[in-house]
Formats: structure tokens, sequence, C-alpha cells
């Protein structure tokens, strides 16, 4: 798994802390990148996106590595799914019933309402006050609320959630009209808010953050709960391979979140199946077993030769454990599978470099620029992209992509200089030369 990324207004930059498949982005929280997981995600809910009018591609998921259940939307069209909740989820039609609420909280602009919402206010503190609630509640992070002072805070959190009861009906009525409209049970929507509703009786400093940000009411029940009476499709079951999706989904970040001694008693239990194989190779790397872990997971690549994940993850694998020249066939192969995947040519290009074989230099940075056209969000693309540079002698855009790397997750000293000694080595004018010009304006417009 991998990560990156910038949000609007509620988040700045993230700061990346390590490298490969499973890639840890910190925002207070952490944020996953995973193309098999965000794939899986994206495919469910794109009927659901579209039903809402909207372009599947024009909405963003993101994963992020936090136990508590928890899902919100910030800076446009961006969605916030916790692991915890993705966890929690018992089948597909329970984790579209969430998404289905959130684009309904996009459809029906709630943020640009709850902006104006700040705005109103006369008090200069009280709305400094509110916009740090709506921070550390939609973030998770108390930090946001560090200066807020209690008593004003009270008044604050009162008259948010005031606003946002009004909101959690508004986008209920629009997730269900969506899932009527791509053809989705709403079953599994309900099964959700009633496996919150006991949390609602909960003190405040036990609920999960999903339950403050989503303030439960027997109306809202009753309303989903007659939608589920009356629809045509509350029976209609998905299709299986949806259903293995999800499981599969859920096994690989039990295999990636968990202990992997928690992971091999859970799954070492269970019948015979892909997803076992799967969940225990993965444990079995984590627990530095090389040796079963490769023996698993060359199984799944004998029985299922085209699925590119089961290459990933054995490129994976070999490269933590500086088997390069092997990782390379693998990634290689997923590639070949899944060209269009930016996460899975970076490991490829990463591969490569680190097989400090001249020769490769070249295709490393044709993998690199691709993954950039395709994804701008990923630190460690741009930071390889500039030891392919540099080894090449393009210096210049060497050190573009430096400062690109630094600005992504926010060294912005670091950015500047670069961006500095790229205008120095750079023709005056061309493209690169200009951007260098707009990262450093983008840093100090002044």
């Amino acid at each position: 798994m991998k990560g990156c990324s910038n949000l609007l207004w509620l988040i700045s930059f993230f700061l990346l802390v390590t490298v490969q498949n499973f890639v840890l982005v910190s925002i207070g929280n952490s944020v996953i990148r995973d193309t098999e997981i965000e794939g899986i995600i994206k495919r469910i809910s794109a009927p659901i996106i579209d039903a809402a009018g909207m372009f599947p591609d024009s909405v963003r998921l993101y994963l992020i590595n936090k136990d508590e259940i928890n899902a919100f939307v910030a800076g446009g069209q961006k969605i916030f799914l916790t692991t915890g909740l993705i966890r929690s989820t018992q089948n597909p039609n329970q984790l579209l019933g969430v998404i289905a609420h959130e684009i309904g909280h996009i459809s029906a602009g709630h943020l640009i309402r709850l902006r104006r919402e700040l705005a109103k206010s006369n008090n200069t503190a009280m709305a400094s006050q509110m916009f740090g609630l709506a921070l550390s509640l939609l973030s998770g992070n108390p930090g946001f609320m560090a200066a807020a002072g209690s008593g004003g805070a009270h008044i604050a959190q009162r008259s948010l959630l005031k606003f946002s009861r009004t909101q959690e009906q508004s986008a209920d009525q629009a997730a269900l009209r969506y899932m009527e409209k791509a053809g989705f049970s709403s079953k599994g929507m309900l099964e959700f808010l009633q496996i919150l509703e006991g949390q609602d009786l909960l003190s405040e400093s036990t609920q999960d953050p999903y339950i403050q940000t989503h303030p439960l009411t027997s109306d809202r029940i009753s309303f989903v709960k007659e939608h589920v009476k009356n629809s045509k499709y509350t029976d209609l079951r998905l299709p299986d391979k949806i259903k293995a999706q999800h499981a599969r989904m859920i096994a690989k970040l039990d295999a990636f979140l968990d202990a992997p001694h928690k992971v091999l008693k859970k799954y070492s239990a269970k019948p015979n199946s892909p997803i076992k194989r799967y969940s225990l190779a993965i444990a079995h790397y984590r627990d530095a077993n090389l040796k079963k872990a490769i023996a698993e997971i060359n199984t799944l690549i004998s029985d299922f030769p085209k699925d590119p994940f089961y290459r990933e993850l054995k490129g994976q694998i070999l490269f933590e454990n500086s088997k390069i020249n092997q990782a390379l066939l693998a990634y290689q192969k997923a590639v070949a599978m899944l060209p269009s995947a930016p996460l899975l040519r970076v490991s490829l290009a990463h591969a490569m470099l680190e097989s400090n074989e001249n020769n490769v230099v070249t295709k490393a940075r044709i993998h690199l620029r691709y993954a950039i056209l395709k994804d701008r969000r990923i630190p460690l693309a741009w930071r390889l992209l500039a030891t392919a540079n540099g080894r090449l002698g393009h210096l210049g855009l060497s050190a573009l992509a430096s400062a690109e790397y630094n600005l992504l997750i926010n060294r912005k000293r670091d950015a500047i200089k670069q961006a500095k000694r790229a205008i120095k080595i750079l023709q005056a004018g061309e493209p690169a030369w200009l951007r260098s010009h707009d990262i450093i304006a983008k840093i100090s417009p002044e």
C-alpha cells in the first residue's frame, strides 16, 4: 500500500513515513494508498456516484488508518473512510450505504453551507471555535481545538450538531434516492445505522466519531426503515463477485493492520480459500517468515496467474528482503497485467533504481513520469524521479522533482531551495522553469 495527497480546507499536507505497497502518510491519522482496495471501493461505488449525477473519477476516496468508525467529506468531492469503518461492515451493502450517505453530503453542498454557517457568527472567537471543532470532529485530531475555550466550545458544539442533524436527514434522503436509482438494496444502510444505534446512548468519550459527526435520531432510522420496507430492491442480492471482493478487501486490511500472530490465528482456522492464503501470505511476510510467505503467494500465483495483486505482493516481499532482481520480475508482470495503475509503476521503478543497473534508469523514468501524469499525489514517485533524472544528468529536472516531493510532504523550506536550484539550471521560459517559479509563489505568495 502507498500513500500521499492534500486537501483544501481540512488538511494541508501529508508526511511520508514509509515506502512500498503499504505506505502510511501522516495527517495526524495515517492515510493508506493501495491499488487493489481503492479499485474495489471505486468499482462498487461507481453506480451510486453515477446516480448522483457525478463522474466517478471526480470523486476521490481516501482510506484513513484508524480503528474507530468514521467517514466524512472534505475539500469538495473527497470522501474519507477509516479502516475501522470498512472492517466493521459485514457486507458490501453496508459500505455502499455509508458511501451513498457521504455522496449525499457532497451533492447537497453541505460543506459550503457549513462554511457559511461559521461565517455568519459576528463573534470571531466563536467562529474560530466552531471551525476548530469541525476540524477536530472530522479529522479525529483534537489538536485543532487546543486553543478554544471550553465554555465557548460547548456552545459551538451544540450549534454545529444542531446544524448537522438537518444535513444528516438530507443526506439520508439523497442516499436512498441514489441507491434506488442504481438498483441497489438499502437494507445494508439500515443495518449499519442499527449497528451504530446502540452507541447513541454511550457517553461522548466512548462513542465512535461517526456518531458525533453523524448524529442519529429515531426519525432518521424510521425513515430508512420505511424506505427499505417499500423498496422493490430490498431483497435484491449483490453479485457474488462483489461480495468476494469485499471479503478480500477486509482480509487484506486485517492482514496488514493486525499483529501477524493474530492474523495467523484468525485465518488459519478458516476453511481453505484464496482469501485465507492471501491473508496468511501477508501475515508470514510481516512476521519475517520469507519462506512461508513466498510459498503461500506462489500457490496463489499458480492458481490465479492473471491476478496482478498476487504478483504485486510477491514483488513487495522480495523487494523488502533485498531480492531486487526477483522483485523486478514480479513487478514487471504486475504492471503488464495492470498498466494503468500508477502505484504499481512506482513500485517497479523503485526496484529498477535499486538494482543499480544503468540500462534501466531511462525505463524507470518513463514509468515514474506516467505514474505522476496519472496521479501527482505520490511523494515517492517524485523522490524517485529526482533520483532518475539525476542519474541521467538532467540536474534541473532532478531539482524540480525534489521541489515537488518536498512540497507534497510540507517541507516548504526545502521545496523553495530545490525550486531555486532548478531555476538556476533550467532554461528560462521552459515549462519546468515556470513550474519552479510556481512552487515558490505557492509557498511564498508575497
